[in-house]
This record gives structure tokens, sequence and C-alpha cells, in this order.
């Protein structure tokens, strides 16, 4: 699971790290994830699949979703995380209702037409790479009808007055991952639409849900903020003007007389696109 706050190229954080990241930005993501969720409306009882599960948190709440008769599956390249999902889940009194396992989402160790419905947040179709294939191998294992759900994180404005300085991070490498300078345009997340069709996929849909956050903060909420902004440009200085270099270290590090969290009247957003499509047949 690579998870969208997270540029692909910032792995070279230890496993720990990445898992605090995960765990410390997850009130950011997971009232956007609730909603989603909601919005789908899936139907009660059903079994379905969260691609990319990383440590369970979605996964738990596609449980609940679907209810005591339904059932999700966790499937992650990690087993690392899936450790750490099974507590949360067992935790959670959802061990009944969620399993998880290791297995890769292009090559899925599932028969055809297993699932009600797949479900990726921040990982299919959101790695670099060629769609196709990958969206395919999911519809594969979804039933006649059923769904296909990628959610991803696709935009944000986390440095209120400063619209320039976060126009030039996020033109950096890591601001722009995980894409790549002359990646083909189509092969861009928000060009999804046409890669589900291109798959076969029927009544292709999608849908932004914006979160938002203001001053003044909560601890936990100051504390996820802070692990994004930290998170979010990494590795810049080489890319920056001295400058906006200057400018980046006196916002953005939080031991900053003016971090940018600090202000009176902070505010940010930042939003998820999700692409659904039915799967033919």
């Amino acid at each position: 699971m690579i998870c969208g706050l997270i540029p692909i190229s910032n792995l070279f954080l230890s496993m720990d790290s990445y898992l605090q990241s995960l765990i410390v930005t997850n009130p950011l993501q997971e009232p956007i994830f609730r909603r989603a969720i909601h919005a789908l409306d899936l139907p009660p009882g059903s079994h379905g699949i969260d691609v990319g599960c990383g440590i369970g948190l979605q996964a738990i709440m596609l449980a609940e979703a679907v209810g005591t008769g339904g059932h999700v599956t966790g499937i992650d390249l990690s087993p690392e995380f899936l450790v750490y999902a099974r507590r949360i889940a067992e935790k959670a009194g959802m061990s009944e209702q969620v399993s998880f396992q290791e297995g890769d989402m292009n090559n899925l160790p599932f028969d055809d037409d297993t699932f009600d419905w797949v479900w990726s947040a921040n990982c299919a179709g959101y790695a670099p790479g060629e769609p196709l294939p990958l969206l395919k191998e999911l519809a594969r294992v979804v039933k006649p009808g059923g769904s296909v759900i990628i959610i991803a994180w696709s935009s944000q404005q986390l440095l209120p007055g400063y619209p320039v300085l976060e126009a030039h991070l996020n033109a950096t490498s890591s601001g722009i991952a995980p894409f790549a300078r002359g990646m083909a345009p189509e092969l861009h997340f928000p060009r999804m639409m046409g890669w589900f069709r291109r798959a076969g996929m029927e009544e292709v849909s999608i849908r932004t849900f914006v979160g938002d956050v203001c001053a003044p903060l909560s601890e936990e909420m100051r504390s996820a903020l802070a692990a994004l902004i930290e998170m979010r440009w990494v590795d810049v200085e080489a890319e920056l003007s001295e400058g906006d270099w200057a400018e980046y270290q006196r916002l953005c590090l939080a031991e900053s007389q003016d971090f940018i969290l600090d202000i009176p009247d902070y505010y940010a957003f930042y939003t998820y696109s999700m692409f659904r499509g039915r799967v033919s047949g």
C-alpha cells in the first residue's frame, strides 16, 4: 500500500516511521473515507476486497458498511502492515468480518468472479505504470455487475497565504510523485475514467471529496498536519530557489518561530478523488 499522503519516492523511510505516519495522519483521511464509503452504498452482506490495504483502517470501515453478514479481505505486499492490520481488526472486534493476506495487486490470488466489489485507496491506479493491466486484474476477481472503486489523494492547499511557494513545492520531484516528469498525460491519475472504460467497465463515475481544517487546531489535528507537511515535500532543497528554500524552512519546519500551523487564522483543504466502474457481463 502506498499512502497518497506520502510520495512513492519517499519510501526510504523506515518501516516503523512509515507505519507511524499512517497512524498520525489518519485523522485527516478517516472522515473523507467514511463519507466516500457511505456514498458507495455497498450492498449489505456483500463480500469485497481492499487492495493495498496497508494497516487495515479502510478495510474495517468497509466491513462496518456491509454489516455482519458481509466480509472484507485485505491484500497487501507488506507482511509488517498485515500484522498491524490484524491487531487493529482484533482490537475493533472485527476479526470475523475482516481477514488479511499477503498478495500482489497485479496478480491477485483469487479466482475469477470471487467478490462483489473491489476497493483500493491510495494504491491501485495511483502508482506509476500502465493502468490497463491492473484494472483488468481488479475487474477479473469481481462478479459481473459488481464495482471497481479506486480512490486517492488528488490535491491540497496546506500553506495559506503562500500559493506561489506551494506551487513551486508541488512542482518538485517529491511534490509530483508518484508521477514523474515525462510521463504520458493519459497516465495521470485524474485521467483514470478513460482507463476504466478501456478496461471494459461501464457506468464509470467520479466524485471528489474535500477535507478541511482550520484554527484552533486540536493536538491530534496539529500532529497530523505537521506530519503531513513534513512528508509532503522531502529532499526538495536542490530543486528550489534559494529564496523558496528559505521560506520553506521558515514556514514548514515545526521548530521554526514562523511555523505555518501557528498562525491564528490557519486554514487548509485537501481532496480525494474516487473513480467507480461497473464490471460488465
